[in-house]
């Protein structure tokens, strides 16, 4: 696991301290599959929520970061990854190892970066509907959320519990 880290107790600077929330919640929820096999990390153990899966939920966290960041907040003009219903990010493929699950939303946070590198919380996104700042107080409740989720599944794979 690599190590994560609190945001500054006194920070002034609200974008920052959204930011540095984001980036603990996202090495939480990487943690959370961090050693698990495919078999484990694949597997729905919720009977009423098939798709529900360690990478899944990984790959749903990448495609609703770049929707509400780089395509809503910022107006960057990259393929939407949760088009269609049921949404697809729960989908696995072949191809969907953790490591390549992983190295995927790794990837998105450099788009996210860059998307807000020029932008203050009052900023309007680009929809012209939300502020940056509502925009990272939801992507960083949303990603909370599914950290709980893989919190659930990782202790039904092995046992493992704990932040």
């Amino acid at each position: 696991m690599a190590p994560r880290r609190w945001p500054d107790e006194l920070a002034t600077d609200e974008l920052r301290l959204q930011q540095e929330f984001l980036q603990f919640l996202r090495q939480t929820a990487i943690d959370k599959i961090a050693g698990l096999t495919h078999a484990l990390a694949t597997a729905a153990p919720l009977a009423t929520s098939p798709r529900t899966t360690g990478l899944g939920v990984i790959k749903h966290l990448t495609a609703m970061e770049r929707h509400w960041i780089s395509i809503t907040a910022a107006g960057a003009d990259l393929p939407s990854l949760w088009q269609g219903s049921p949404d697809p990010s729960w989908n696995l493929s072949d191809t969907d190892t953790p490591e390549a699950v992983i190295a995927a939303y790794q990837a998105e946070w450099t788009h996210s970066a860059d998307a807000l590198a020029d932008k203050k919380p009052d900023d309007l996104a680009e929809d012209g509907q939300r502020t940056i700042r509502w925009i990272l107080a939801h992507v960083n409740q949303e990603t909370a959320r599914h950290v709980g989720h893989l919190d659930l599944l990782r202790e039904l794979a092995d046992g493992e519990v704990g932040e």
